[in-house]
């Protein structure tokens, strides 16, 4: 379990320092096309580079929905969601250590990449476009990797795959929240930032895990999985 844990804790520092670090330190000069595949690339390092030790979750969404499909159990559960926990803390810090290096960059104004909604926030939509757009997306991307993770045909593909869908989700929805999908990617940027950021987290703790549940179970019973 310690070589799963930190596996765990490096995939998601990989992301969160891919994806956040494109916004935060390129994002003028990429745009969101460019973010969208920072994150989705992030995704594909980490699965190759270390999903064959832990099956790269890094999301505990993802991981939630290995355990309502009944492909694994509670007290890992746990575990796995500390270590992306503390994966994502470093990789914030990361980012926020880089971003103060450059004159001008004021965390409060520049913010970490951190996820919102609302008055003020990209494309100002509101509380019930994000619950909606989070908990839907949260759903297709646990359903992609619960299919693209089933069978030893799909294993050379998977992390390619997984990737490309985060990357798709973001050129869907990084107007409307930022797009998290992943509570841990969400957590640390908003604790970092503060105000606005922590009032709106609840958003992506919630529906991350209630679409990451809900594909779970489905796939769990067969609905979503293949015969």
């Amino acid at each position: 379990m310690f070589r799963k844990m930190t596996a765990e804790a490096l995939g998601t520092l990989i992301l969160v320092l891919f994806g956040c670090g494109a916004a935060v330190l390129m994002g003028d000069r990429i745009g969101m096309h460019g973010i969208a595949m920072a994150f989705g690339l992030g995704v594909v390092a980490a699965a190759y580079g270390l999903g064959a030790i832990s099956g790269a979750h890094l999301n505990p969404a993802v991981t939630l929905g290995m355990v309502t499909a009944g492909r694994m159990g509670p007290l890992d559960a746990v575990a796995y969601v500390v270590a992306q926990l503390a994966g994502a803390v470093a990789g914030a810090a990361v980012v926020l250590m880089i971003a103060s290096g450059r004159a001008g960059y004021d965390l409060a104004v520049n913010g970490l990449g951190q996820n919102g909604f609302g008055p003020g926030y990209l494309g100002e939509y509101g509380l019930a476009a994000a619950l909606v757009f989070e908990t839907v997306m949260t759903f297709v991307f646990v359903t992609v990797i619960l299919g693209a993770t089933t069978g030893k045909t799909n294993a050379a593909v998977a992390g390619l795959v997984i990737g490309l869908t985060l990357a798709g989700i973001h050129l869907v929805g990084i107007a409307v929240t930022g797009v998290s999908v992943n509570p841990a990617r969400s957590f640390c940027p908003a604790v970092l930032v503060g105000g606005k950021a922590m009032a709106d987290l609840w958003v992506f703790i919630v529906a991350p895990l209630v679409g990451g549940a809900a594909a779970g179970a489905l796939h769990a019973v067969g609905v979503t999985r293949a015969a």
